[in-house]
């Protein structure tokens, strides 16, 4: 007699089944889909909320954001209503990418340049939330965005063959 079959007539074997079918089951799934996911999700909902907290409606962007652009975050070299625009339409854009996971890399890019720059001229006392934005943001740049994302079925249908690691 197999040990499969020894397994199926004592009791409390199928729950042993179960168990043993599940580890091998999340014994496949790679670090950087375990990582990589919550990652996209903490930094999307992020900028997202924040993005909202300078429109109205859909996408207009309300006077308050006018000011606080031109007095409290007073960037250098770009004139306050342009990045008013940009900020507030890249925090819709990127983290809803991030989300399902389209274009991610690009979108973490991004989004730590933006946090490069909030660090930099806008909250520079705020660096412990900052390293954390970056922490995820870089993950998902050097990493990817795991496989429960749109870039990994597109990168399977479109480029197919082993992934090669950098060691």
């Amino acid at each position: 007699m197999t040990d499969l079959a020894a397994t199926t007539t004592r009791p409390g074997s199928r729950l042993r089944q179960l168990a043993v079918c599940s580890i091998h089951a999340l014994d496949r799934v790679s670090l950087e889909t375990v990582l990589a996911t919550p990652a996209r999700l903490f930094v999307a909902a992020v900028f997202l909320l924040s993005g909202r907290t300078k429109v109205e409606g859909v996408l207009t962007v309300t006077d308050s954001t006018y000011f606080l652009f031109e007095h409290e975050y007073a960037l250098p070299l770009i004139p306050a209503p342009v990045a008013a625009h940009l900020a507030t339409y890249a925090e819709h854009l990127f983290p809803l990418l991030l989300l399902v996971g389209l274009a991610s890399r690009l979108s973490a890019a991004a989004l730590l340049g933006m946090t490069a720059v909030i660090q930099a001229f806008v909250y520079p006392e705020a660096w412990m939330t900052h390293l954390g934005w970056a922490a995820a943001l870089g993950f998902i740049l050097f990493r990817g965005p795991g496989s429960l994302s749109l870039d990994h079925l597109i990168r399977g249908r479109f480029m197919p063959g082993p992934r090669v690691r950098a060691a």
